[in-house]
């Protein structure tokens, strides 16, 4: 069972930066993508960023240039690096591990809030 742990969330304000981590433990098998999602109060659970097994990065089209994913697997961590934060980033931010199985597991979210 995959195990997932975000922190890093907090208030800052528009113009700052917050650095999001998840910690992953549970298995050592390897994973298809991990990948950070967030919600806004009443709104759809949306895709932040994403990557790979093999490194490679996709993000959203509001995050570009703004934020970046990177993982290390020799300590099972996924980071998310969020730069010039917006009050529209405020959300509850989740890491999600997509495994090679089909299977999705996410952690429990950290709240991001960003003031103007």
């Amino acid at each position: 069972q995959v195990q997932l742990v975000e922190s890093g969330g907090g208030l800052v304000q528009a113009g700052g930066s917050l650095r999001l981590s998840c910690a992953r433990s549970g298995s050592s098998f390897g994973f298809r993508s991990m990948r950070w999602f967030r919600q806004a109060p009443g709104k759809q659970r949306e895709l932040v960023a994403q990557i790979t097994s093999v490194g490679s990065t996709n993000y959203a089209d509001s995050v570009k240039g703004r934020f970046t994913i990177s993982k290390d697997n020799a300590k099972n961590t996924l980071t998310l690096q969020m730069n010039s934060l917006k009050p529209e980033d405020t959300a509850v931010y989740y890491c999600n591990t997509f495994t090679w199985a089909g299977v999705d597991y996410w952690g429990q979210g950290t709240q991001v809030t960003v003031s103007s």
